[in-house]
């Protein structure tokens, strides 16, 4: 789907929104009719605030109706083949008797806030499949590239009876950290390079990963892929384990011949049963929700601190400070806080 077609659909979706009510939404979205579920999830991405009020109470309705899919968030370095391993991943899911939501997060210009939204064509076979659904999500220039609402996206493909939800990130900045923290796995997927294996690779994602998949394995590269794998499972050693009684496994494939990915699909459920029996599966949703809370606590009160004119001028005032550093930004921030809270 190009661009223009894209936009084209996105306008014909928010005219016919208008005479469509919650109940024929969920409705819609129950039964699995994808042009439905394409329209409530086009009413959470909207800013319109007549639009952001039906969406609320849209997601309160559906509440009930979700929690049972696996989530996993999917990452790795430059040209790892994301896409693909989704894509054939997704299919081996749909041949087990699964259904398949995918939310491709785009890149998005900060310039122009435009967007790539190429995954449908990226994943052109996996589109074809009754039982799978994707879905491009500009990032809009949000921190971390993840949008603003993947998460309300995902309770919506829940409500619709998605079994596995496959979020891609956009593999810069804080992407990963914001995909982990509302998924149940994350996966790693990794190439070999010509240098140093473990070069590139932040402490801060081998932290996060359940596991890892190098992709892109052939006879050619087999010997120096289990090089590889062995470097990974060094320093996975010296890292504090995330899940008890877990190690993190590095498997060896290639996503584009198929090969690996029954033992990828066998080793996320056996990590998703240990977190059951370990009684941290629910508790981990749980710290996640609360995340999230506190994330829109400080994106509210930021918000209404611009609208509200009392307190613009001297947020202004502030926010000039720390950006001409004429004081710590952290000082400027902690005084700001104190003027707002009448403290």
């Amino acid at each position: 789907m190009r661009d223009w077609e894209f936009l084209c659909f996105r306008i014909c979706i928010f005219e016919l929104m208008k005479s469509l009510s919650n109940s024929e939404l969920i409705e819609g979205i129950k039964s699995g009719d994808k042009r439905l579920l394409g329209k409530a999830i086009t009413l959470v991405e909207s800013k319109k605030p007549e639009h952001r009020k039906q969406a609320e109470e849209l997601l309160r309705e559906i509440l009930p109706f979700t929690g049972k899919s696996i989530r996993i968030g999917i990452t790795g370095t430059p040209g790892a083949g994301k896409s693909t391993f989704i894509e054939n991943f997704g299919r081996l899911a749909i041949s087990k008797g699964k259904k398949v939501a995918v939310l491709a997060i785009d890149p998005s210009s900060s310039l122009n806030k435009g967007s790539i939204l190429g995954d449908k064509t990226r994943m052109e076979e996996l589109s074809k499949e009754e039982n799978a659904f994707i879905r491009p999500s500009p990032s809009s220039g949000f921190l971390g590239g993840v949008a603003n609402t993947t998460f309300e996206t995902m309770l919506i493909c829940e409500a619709a009876g998605y079994d596995y939800i496959l979020i891609e990130t956009v593999g810069v900045g804080q992407s990963e950290v914001l995909v982990s923290d509302i998924t149940d796995v994350f996966l790693f997927l990794k190439i070999i390079g010509g240098g140093d294996e473990l070069q590139g690779i932040k402490r801060g994602i081998m932290e996060m990963v359940d596991l890892i998949f190098i992709n892109k394995v052939d006879d050619e590269n087999l010997n120096k892929a289990k090089n590889t794998k062995v470097e990974l499972m060094r320093a996975l050693h010296f890292l504090p384990s995330k899940e008890k009684d877990w190690k993190v496994p590095v498997l060896l494939g290639s996503a584009l011949n198929n090969k690996g990915l029954d033992e990828v699909f066998t080793k996320i459920d056996d990590f998703i049963q240990l977190k059951i029996k370990n009684n941290s599966f629910e508790e981990t949703r749980k710290i996640q929700s609360e995340k999230r809370f506190d994330y829109w606590v400080q994106e509210y009160i930021l918000q209404k601190t611009k609208e509200e004119k009392s307190t613009e001028n001297f947020y202004e005032t502030h926010k000039k400070n720390a950006s001409q550093l004429k004081s710590n930004p952290s000082t400027e921030a902690k005084i700001f806080v104190e003027k707002l809270l009448g403290k």
